[in-house]
Formats: C-alpha cells, structure tokens, sequence
C-alpha cells in the first residue's frame, strides 16, 4: 500500500526486487513483484529470488556494541554460517537425526547454488573478499552498488559475477563511497561483464530509474546499452529473463508507452502494461 509502488509503476517500473537492507552480514531473501496489485502475495512472481548479505561500513556501524567492528569480523561469520550449513546439509543427505535450524534451512539453497548471495559490497576490497568467498564455496553471488569496480574491472570480469550498479545519485554519505560515479556502469559495460543500475530503494525513488540510466549514458555508456542495464540485464541478473525484461512471445507482455527515448528527460510515460493488461 505504500505510495513509493504506485508511483513506480506510473513511471514505467514493471517489476521490482525487494528485500531486507544491510544492516546484517546475513539478513534474509529477496523476491520479486509486479507493481500492479493490492495483495503482495498476490503482486510476486518469484519468492525467493536471492540471499542477502551485506560487507563493509553497514555492518560494523549497526553491530559496534557487539564486537562486530572489523571486515574479517564481517567475513568470519559468513565463513562459518557457510561452513555449519555445509556440515548441516551434508548430515541431512546422510539421513543422519540433526536438530532443525530455521537460519541453516535458509542457507541451504546458497550452498546449492539454487539462490545467489545478493552481495552489499562497495569498497574493492569487500568486492574482492565476496569474490574469494564466492570461490572458496563454489556460490553464485551478485555484487551490489560495486562503487570502487572501476579500479577492479579485470577481477571482476574474471570472476564472470554480475555487477548491481548504484545508486549513483546524491551525496557520498559516507566514507566508502568517495568513488560513487555514474561513469561506473559504463566502464564495466564495455568490460564485458554484465551490469545493471539500481535507484536502492528508497534512497533514490524507484521512478528515478530511468533518469539514472541516462546520466549513465551521459557518463559514457552506450544508450542502448543504458535501456538494456534497466530491462533485459537486471532481468538476466535475477533469473527472470524468461518472463520480464524485453518483449518477446511467450513472455508476461510488461511494456509501456513514451512520447520520446526513455532517456529524454522530456519523455512522457502515457501508458504502462504488465501481463498485457493496461495498469496506467
């Protein structure tokens, strides 16, 4: 019932990926909805669609009082979730009696690589501790904002993990953002390595998305490259590309109608669809 979904969806957002923030090391799924709908169990189509984790200044800020103030702190205690869940899984195959635990439960579709690890990382070298973590456990991951990736590119590609860029717009609040650009998406466009731009939520508002996209382009990424980093990329990325993301037969017929390029800023958004169906 929140404003913040109407007004996504008369700016031309279709489908979201929503989930918990980062305040935690772990802190629970993701899943994704259509923007259309008075019943959120009704709005989603996938749940879930990813396993949250969080590195960096988040963590240590929200948990100082409890001693978790350092990154080998923050990367310790994912290691060793993901070694329990590995002893736990591995005990549950053997059909060995183990006690349920409800948190373990959770991580075992990560270990599986049936969920990816929707990694907050900014720094490059949180980008490279979830990159090394990612190798060590055989796990899908994606990195989220990726602010220092221009200075990784090389790493980054070789690690054939997608890239969530953003947001990109506004202050640099805080200490490990000092590299915060919108030249970011372009450069690792042009990488090769498959990118997206994310407005975060309520930092910047969902119905920014496409003006975030075009001052990408005005940093230097490709225009068309830009449109794909908000529709068939970010739809790659969550695994949804069989449904959303471009207009295509078979596909759930989410679209709308412009007066202009959807990176003019001038651009009037006169109708949206999802499944075919007009909703503005």
């Amino acid at each position: 019932m929140d404003e913040t979904v109407e007004l996504a969806l008369k700016g031309g957002v279709t489908t979201v990926a929503a989930g918990p923030g980062s305040a935690n090391v772990l802190g629970g799924t993701f899943f994704a909805y259509k923007t259309k709908g008075n019943c959120i169990d009704e709005m989603t189509i996938q749940n879930p669609i990813a396993m949250k984790a969080a590195f960096g200044e988040n963590p240590k800020r929200c948990y100082k009082d409890k001693k978790i103030d350092t990154r080998m702190q923050i990367s310790a205690l994912l290691r060793e979730t993901l070694e329990k869940t590995k002893e736990y899984l591995a005990k549950k195959e053997a059909g060995k009696d183990v006690a349920y635990d409800q948190k373990l439960e959770a991580m075992i579709p990560v270990i599986k690589k049936e969920l990816p690890l929707k990694c907050h990382a900014h720094r490059a070298d949180d980008i490279l501790t979830v990159i090394r973590i990612a190798k060590e456990y055989d796990i899908e991951v994606t990195l989220d904002h990726a602010t220092d990736a221009r200075c990784i590119v090389e790493q980054i590609k070789e690690s054939g993990f997608p890239c969530i860029c953003g947001p990109s717009f506004g202050h640099k609040t805080k200490f490990e953002l000092k590299s915060k650009s919108f030249k970011t998406p372009g450069v690792l466009n042009k990488a090769g390595i498959l990118v997206s731009i994310t407005t975060d939520s309520p930092v910047i508002p969902e119905q920014y998305l496409s003006l975030c996209a075009a001052l990408a382009a005005k940093e230097g990424m490709d225009e068309y490259e830009a449109i794909k980093a908000i529709t068939i990329n970010p739809a790659k990325i969550l695994k949804l590309d069989n449904r959303v993301g471009s207009i295509k037969a078979g596909k759930d017929a989410d679209f709308i109608v412009c007066t202009k390029n959807i990176l003019d800023t001038k651009n009037e958004i006169k109708s949206v669809y999802i499944d075919g169906k007009k909703a503005v």
